[in-house]
């Protein structure tokens, strides 16, 4: 089993919340780390509604299923009977005690507003995403603490990293049993095996439409475009779809964590920025299989550094996850062209922009985005890193800094500041 990094954050919130939702697309070990906090004795019990029986009584009489729990109880695949949201929230408002409910989902509610806000005050949602490098190798990243840190420094290095290369990293995707597999081929067999459920049974559980065999086809277009700035129009034209299909299509995708979004960022000085979201694929193997190339294939092509730009997102997505922090995830983009791949805003305000190379050189041109997202921002701006191919960590001049990519994952944080706390989650 690996440790996740999210666990801690999940312990604090069954401490001083009735009902914690842990949402997360199917196989990334959301029931595993769910049994763990039972074997730890932070709650009691666990049912599971992929169990027929179990469903069956949950849809037949809601409330009286909640009633015979007793005790604070794991319910696995929730949404799976989504009646029983009303009865957690009666009987919640009966007994507020704290850690009352831990629901795991394969739906993303905050997607599904009946259902969130029902739960509205009651409930605190995390995400489970698949895993991050840091959580392979069983240690707790720290770079979005580090990139928003007073104490920030060009001089500090990277640890040798004997491991992957970071494209083999990003086909391998985070996938726990999919990266056990042995070759690039079984992993392609897994996920292959994987898109077919989840289409037919996920959505089936979610949505009631017809068109499942034009979705497959689907998440393939959507795979050449990732990631990049969502263009309905054309995608309508391409795959012949009407708009108002492909946004529905598309938004069971999302519900389902296949595909998430990067929204703009612009402030209010003017400036004339395109306001379109950045479509992204939420885990890089699962990208690989759909565009049906491997490692060697990729290297040295135009795709690699979609991919690479696709993987960092991703693993900025899982970070931002247990951070303190919490940024709000971003893009920057203006009409004349200048952009930048992620721009990370604070609670405060503060900015940070990230720009992705594959290349293992960069030059002062590569700056140029970073350097508008900085006009733009102003005061607001604290720095500006582009992470490339390379080894080395160079200022630039202005809080600007090129970082290698494995400083995601591999970074010496003692260069910085003393640890704050374990490593490892410890339950």
């Amino acid at each position: 089993m690996f440790p996740r990094n999210i666990t801690l954050k999940i312990i604090e919130a069954l401490a001083d919340t009735p009902v914690v939702m842990l949402n997360g697309a199917r196989q990334t070990g959301k029931s595993t780390l769910a049994e763990s906090l039972i074997s730890e004795s932070h709650i009691e019990r666990y049912v599971t509604l992929d169990d027929a029986t179990v469903l069956a009584a949950a849809k037949h009489d809601p409330v009286g299923f909640i009633s015979g729990l007793g005790g604070s109880t794991v319910i696995d695949e929730i949404q799976r009977a989504p009646d029983l949201f009303l009865a957690i929230k009666a009987d919640v408002d009966r007994n507020r005690k704290p850690g009352r409910y831990l629901l795991t989902g394969s739906a993303n509610v905050l997607l599904l507003p009946r259902l969130s806000e029902s739960l509205a005050g009651r409930m605190e949602i995390f995400t489970l995403w698949p895993l991050s490098q840091g959580e392979f190798a069983g240690t707790k990243e720290r770079f979005i603490e580090i990139l928003f840190s007073e104490n920030f420094s060009p001089k500090a290095t990277t640890t040798v990293d004997t491991g992957k290369t970071v494209l083999e990293r990003a086909i391998r995707g985070g996938y726990p049993e999919a990266a056990a597999r042995g070759s690039e081929s079984r992993r392609r067999a897994w996920f292959g095996s994987y898109i077919t459920t989840i289409l037919q049974r996920d959505v089936r559980d979610i949505a009631n439409i017809d068109g499942l065999t034009a979705m497959p086809r689907l998440l393939s277009m959507l795979a050449t475009r990732s990631p990049s700035l969502l263009n309905y129009s054309e995608l309508s034209r391409t795959t012949g779809l009407p708009q108002s299909t492909l946004k529905r299509y598309m938004a069971l995708f999302e519900t389902i964590f296949l595909i998430g979004h990067l929204p703009a960022w612009y402030s209010n000085l003017g400036k004339r920025l395109v306001k379109t979201s950045k479509l992204v694929m939420n885990d890089t193997g699962l990208l690989a299989t759909l565009l049906a190339v491997d490692a060697a294939r990729l290297e040295n092509t135009p795709l690699c550094g979609a991919v690479i730009e696709n993987f960092v997102i991703t693993e900025l997505k899982k970070q931002i996850s247990w951070s303190d922090i919490k940024p709000a995830m971003l893009h920057y983009r203006t009409q004349t062209g200048q952009e930048v791949d992620v721009v990370l805003e604070d609670t405060a305000g503060r900015i940070v922009g990230i720009e992705i190379k594959s290349a293992k050189s960069v030059g002062g041109q590569d700056f140029r985005g970073l350097q508008s997202l900085a006009e733009a921002s102003g005061n607001s701006f604290s720095k500006g890193v582009v992470l490339y191919g390379g080894n080395d960590i160079v200022s630039f001049g202005n809080n600007l800094f090129a970082m290698p990519i494995d400083s995601l994952w591999n970074l010496d944080y003692s260069a910085w500041a003393p640890e704050t706390e374990s490593s490892t989650p410890t339950p």
